[in-house]
C-alpha cells in the first residue's frame, strides 16, 4: 500500500501472508486462513486488520467485521491526530472532504462499523455513526446519506 501508510509499521511477513488472501478470492476458506494467519502473527498490524475488516465485511460476516473496523477507526484517529471518539469530530478536524488516504479510510471504516452495528441490532448507535460520516463527508463519496435513510427505516436487523 502506498500513500500515508507506506511508512506504517508493518510486521515482517504480514503482507506476504495477505497475498494468500488476495490470490484466494474465489476460495473463501483459503482467504480466511490467510487473514487469520496474518492476524496471528501481528494482531495490531494495520494491514492485517484492514484485510480482516474487508474480508469479513464483504462476506457479510458483520459481527466478525465490526471489531476490525473499530480497530481501524481508533488507529486512524491517532494517525490523523483527531479525537479518539468519533462523536467528537467536526468536518474541519481532518481533510475528510479530500481524496487523501487516511481520512478516506477513516470514513469507510466508521461507515462500515456503523452499518454493522445497525444490522446487528444496535440501530441507534449505528445510525449515529453513519450520520457522522455524512456530516464529515459533504460530497457523500461513500453513500452515507443513502445508507442512513435505509438504516433509519424501520425493519428487521440481522438479529431480529
Amino acid at each position: 500500500m502506498t500513500g500515508v501508510f507506506a511508512d506504517a509499521d508493518e510486521t515482517p511477513g504480514v503482507l506476504a501472508l495477505l497475498e494468500g488472501a488476495r490470490r484466494a478470492r474465489t476460495d473463501p476458506v483459503a482467504a480466511e486462513s490467510a487473514v487469520k494467519d496474518a492476524l496471528a502473527v501481528a494482531p495490531d498490524d494495520f494491514f492485517a486488520r484492514l484485510a480482516a475488516y474487508k474480508f469479513y465485511f464483504y462476506n457479510h460476516r458483520l459481527a466478525e467485521a465490526m471489531p476490525h473496523a473499530a480497530f481501524l477507526v481508533s488507529l486512524l484517529a491517532r494517525r490523523l491526530n483527531v479525537a479518539g471518539d468519533w462523536r467528537d469530530l467536526s468536518p474541519g478536524d481532518a481533510a475528510f472532504e479530500e481524496l487523501e488516504e487516511a481520512p478516506s479510510l477513516y470514513l469507510q471504516a466508521l461507515l462500515a462499523w456503523g452499518y454493522c452495528k445497525a444490522r446487528l441490532g444496535e440501530r441507534a448507535e449505528g445510525a449515529q455513526a453513519i450520520a457522522k460520516v455524512a456530516a464529515l463527508d459533504p460530497r457523500d463519496r461513500f453513500g452515507a446519506r443513502r445508507l442512513l435513510a435505509v438504516v433509519s427505516k424501520s425493519g428487521p436487523s440481522e438479529e431480529e
